[in-house]
């Protein structure tokens, strides 16, 4: 069965690609967000007194991959982020003549704060540095064109607004960047004639799938690519998404409905900074308990920084949002 596995596998790709605006060629089906992140931090062609700029409240896998590369003289500088709201400013006065990288989340986890993606990349690039973007919290709902913009480098699994399974993932590298990255975990499927396993020839592939080295999570990236076809049918594209349209209705109704009960919305509601993710506080009440009897009661959220997250998608509905208000009263 393993040409019908590799068949459908290249065909994720090749609709992944299309949903990021980007060749098929320039994207690696990877495990998850750190592994993309890590092919980056640990192959890039770093120099001693090189750094790195990344916020200091990103995801710790934004954070651990970049922090690692001190023993090399690499410095990781993490801008801090007040309130929640990324000031690029303060991104900007981080930067020097010595950093090469901007790695950010495009969407806050723990804050629900939508990145700004045209100001960042033109902030990194014209003082010659190249951004990563962690698109997990985004990649699904909003639309993204990787080569319009000019990005770098992109990562996201598919078990968040991808609605696919863990242990499947993209990874996008910028063509020109393919051979600026030293491949990490070579094996038998990263070089040309992968399948002639007598000739031992070290010819990597000319694309990104030279990242991917051994077998892969054949049933993992199937099920992905069930999602990203559903995905697309239902309006996911790299110049315009509905489902992004119909998440912020979602979002604009609970920030609503929230705040009639009393609770304190965190997250920032401008329009272009809005996501999927509504983060809120309600005074005088543990976090921890509020979540332990939305458990119980069906209602699914997490705690996040000390304050509670919801992150509705684009199958919820009214009903949804009543059983929880219901639950918080």
């Amino acid at each position: 069965m393993w040409p019908e596995w590799e068949k459908r596998a290249n065909q994720v790709r090749q609709t992944a690609a299309g949903l990021i605006g980007a060749a098929a060629e320039e994207v690696a089906l990877v495990p998850n967000t750190t592994a993309g992140i890590n092919l980056v931090a640990e192959g890039f062609p770093w120099r001693q007194g090189d750094n790195v700029v990344t916020l200091a409240n990103e995801f710790p896998s934004n954070q651990y991959p970049w922090l690692n590369l001190a023993d090399r003289g690499v410095e990781a500088r993490r801008v801090p982020v007040e309130d929640g709201r990324v000031d690029l400013e303060r991104i900007a006065d981080a930067c020097d003549a010595r950093t090469r990288i901007i790695s950010v989340s495009w969407i806050g986890y723990a804050t629900g704060w939508r990145m700004d993606l045209d100001a960042l990349v033109a902030l990194a690039h014209a003082r010659g540095a190249l951004v990563f973007l962690d698109a997990i919290q985004g990649l699904g709902v909003f639309p993204i064109h990787v080569q319009r913009l000019g990005l770098d480098f992109l990562a996201a699994d598919g078990h968040k607004w991808l609605l696919g399974p863990e242990g499947a993932g993209i990874f996008y590298v910028r063509r020109e960047h393919l051979t600026r990255l030293r491949p990490l975990s070579v094996g038998w499927n990263s070089v040309v004639g992968a399948h002639d396993f007598g000739r031992i020839d070290l010819d990597l592939r000319p694309d990104a799938a030279r990242y991917e080295g051994g077998s892969r999570n054949m049933a993992g990236l199937a099920a992905l690519g069930a999602s990203l076809d559903l995905l697309a049918g239902l309006g996911l594209g790299p110049d315009h998404s509905a489902l992004a349209d119909r998440v912020l209705e979602l979002t604009d109704d609970a920030a609503a409905g929230l705040e009639a009960i009393g609770a304190v919305v965190k997250s920032c509601r401008e329009p272009a900074r809005r996501s999927g993710i509504l983060v809120f506080e309600l005074p005088g009440r543990d976090p921890v308990e509020v979540r332990r009897r939305c458990l119980q009661a069906g209602v699914v959220l997490s705690v996040r920084g000390g304050n509670l997250r919801i992150s509705p998608h684009a199958y919820n509905d009214d009903d949804d949002l009543g059983r929880l208000l219901d639950v918080l009263r």
